[in-house]
């Protein structure tokens, strides 16, 4: 199985791009983040037509995850248990009732349980966003944990754009980010403390760092500068982790007119 994640920042704009990318690079499964699109907006016949089931969540403008699969797309989950939610416009979101944003989607694709994820990005260290989005990571963490421990031998993926940076290789200046979110401790130890329930970042160790991105802002020629962040990640249970072939990111789908901010991740497994 081929399995890849990619935050394509508006699949109505990038929809052709997508679909091209599917097919040259002979994938199985897709999760996308930053769909930007309602369910009733998605291309669903696109990609109907290309082969792909497909499980899309978007309430408005902003967010929106998605998997594609040609290998089946079966349990079909919005959200998972105890998400938080966050009002854009509340000061005190996280102790309203809050709106619950489309940022996680589960389904079994393949008999691989796959989640795609769209971490909040924080804003600042002293936004309510960046409490949201520790929470969140809280949440998923506690759940990731739980299904290790109730199905250990199930194939699980958890996938998407993290909006964190683990460690110093995994950004091109720690001054730059110093005082800023993706970096922060906090954060760092959220990330850790989902990959310390069992779960491995199935990348690393076929693309070891520094030097090796999934991000690079529009603004100040990034990319060409090689100013990048890793920041989208595929991390896979023990089950599914013994299996894992190879790992990397498509860098090449950064480039050109119309392109993401993110290059896609893919991993592949035998099975």
């Amino acid at each position: 199985m081929r399995l890849a994640t990619w935050n394509i920042n508006s699949i109505r704009s990038r929809q052709d791009r997508v679909l091209a990318w599917l097919d040259r690079q002979d994938i199985d499964v897709v999760a996308l983040q930053e769909t930007k699109c309602r369910d009733d907006q998605f291309p669903f016949e696109r990609f109907t037509e290309a082969g792909y089931e497909v499980a899309h969540v978007g309430l408005n403008q902003w967010n929106g995850v998605a998997i594609a699969s040609r290998v089946g797309l079966d349990d079909v989950e919005i959200g998972f248990p105890g998400q938080p939610g966050f009002d854009r416009d509340a000061a005190e979101a996280l102790i309203s009732t809050p709106t619950v944003e489309a940022r996680a989607l589960g389904a079994t694709c393949g008999g691989v349980r796959v989640w795609s994820l769209y971490v909040p990005n924080g804003r600042a260290l002293n936004d309510p966003h960046y409490e949201y989005k520790l929470a969140w990571l809280t949440a998923l963490r506690n759940n990731a944990a739980r299904w290790l421990t109730e199905n250990p031998e199930t194939a699980t993926a958890l996938v998407g754009d993290w909006n964190i940076a683990p460690t110093d290789d995994d950004v091109w200046s720690t001054e730059f980010f110093t005082g800023k979110t993706h970096t922060s401790q906090p954060e760092r130890d959220a990330f850790t403390a989902v990959t310390a329930t069992g779960f491995t970042d199935v990348m690393r160790p076929f693309a070891p760092g520094p030097g090796v991105y999934t991000y690079w802002d529009y603004t100040q020629l990034r990319f060409p500068r090689k100013e990048g962040m890793r920041i989208d990640f595929i991390l896979a249970s023990p089950a599914l982790a013994a299996s894992v072939v190879d790992a990397g990111v498509d860098r090449e789908e950064r480039k050109g007119k119309g392109a993401s901010d993110h290059a896609p991740v893919i991993a592949e497994f035998d099975i």
